[in-house]
């Protein structure tokens, strides 16, 4: 069995430990995208052809013929391989991560979706960015994932934990408490509670802060509060969160949605209960990652500021 990192006293990017080369791979694609056959088997040759063995998930396998033997279920996959690279795009990856938490593999993504936070290595450059980090030459960032209980149901989530409206066209109120201390009562669409590495998706759309990944940090961002007052919270990483949904709310009209893909029923005066999961996921990024470089890229803060009469920007 693998040794599992603990979650406490790491977060952030790796910088001491010497990276190892990656031996045994496996391969993780986006459900059901009708083009995934081609970068996935571009990437399967290119492993292949390094000498290394390579694996693929169950679903993924289906889309390369003559590949059946070497098709695991996704769990079976992780305890054989050191390195999983997720095909795909961000979803893709946070779905992999929720799922393969309590296994110690590096993940990888590769974006084939559209904005790329964390499957930031682009398809079209496979040779030029794989390859040296099959030989060791990449850095390795730990990002913490949350943990949310609705009763007896219990979800993982990298990104956000969001408590939000449904099926209706009015506020729903409910009372936040941090560490057992009553934080508010407020009437909204509804809560996020993010991740450093959600500030970036639905937290930033609702107005909250971009919190860097090395940050023990657990960000409450509420969604179209009726008091205007109301503002995104930064709390400690280690926070006790208890969000409880006011009486007058019925059964169908308030979720619970983790990552945007796992969605839990809260009934009137039902109680989330969101911490800190006990283990971490390890991301592989390559060598000179720069997180402020992908914020400049994917938000928009490429172009170089002007200054009319100056054919230079200072």
């Amino acid at each position: 069995m693998k040794q599992v990192d603990s979650v406490n006293g790491v977060n952030g990017v790796n910088k001491v430990e010497r990276a190892k080369p990656f031996h045994t791979i496996g391969l993780i694609g986006r459900p059901n995208a009708p083009t995934l056959g081609e970068p996935l088997g571009r990437i399967y040759a290119f492993l292949q052809a390094r000498g290394r063995k390579v694996w693929l998930e169950q679903q993924s396998a289906q889309h390369l013929r003559g590949l059946e033997e070497t098709a695991l279920p996704l769990e079976e996959l992780a305890e054989r391989c050191d390195l999983a690279i997720v095909v795909g795009g961000d979803g893709t990856l946070l779905s992999a991560a929720a799922q393969l938490a309590d296994h110690d593999i590096a993940l990888l993504g590769v974006n084939l979706g559209r904005l790329g936070f964390l499957a930031d290595l682009p398809q079209h450059d496979i040779a030029a960015t794989l390859g040296p980090i099959l030989e060791g030459a990449y850095e390795k960032e730990r990002r913490f994932l949350l943990n949310c209980q609705v009763g007896s149901e219990r979800r993982t989530a990298l990104n956000d934990v969001v408590i939000h409206k449904w099926n209706i066209a009015r506020l729903i109120e409910f009372e936040t408490r941090v560490d057992g201390r009553l934080v508010n009562r407020q009437r909204s669409d509804g809560l996020i509670i993010s991740t450093p590495t959600g500030s970036t998706a639905y937290a930033l759309s609702s107005g909250g802060p971009l919190v860097h990944p090395e940050l023990n940090a657990t960000l409450l961002v509420p969604i179209c509060p009726h008091t205007l007052s109301n503002r995104p919270i930064i709390l400690s990483g280690d926070s006790h969160i208890e969000i409880r949904v006011c009486g007058t709310t019925r059964r169908d009209e308030v979720r619970v949605t983790c990552d945007g893909q796992s969605i839990l029923p809260l009934a009137a005066d039902g109680v989330v209960q969101i911490t800190k999961y006990p283990k971490s996921i390890r991301l592989i990024h390559p060598q000179g990652h720069d997180y402020f470089y992908i914020l400049r890229a994917k938000l928009g803060w490429s172009e170089e500021p002007r200054h009319p009469g100056r054919s230079t920007p200072c």
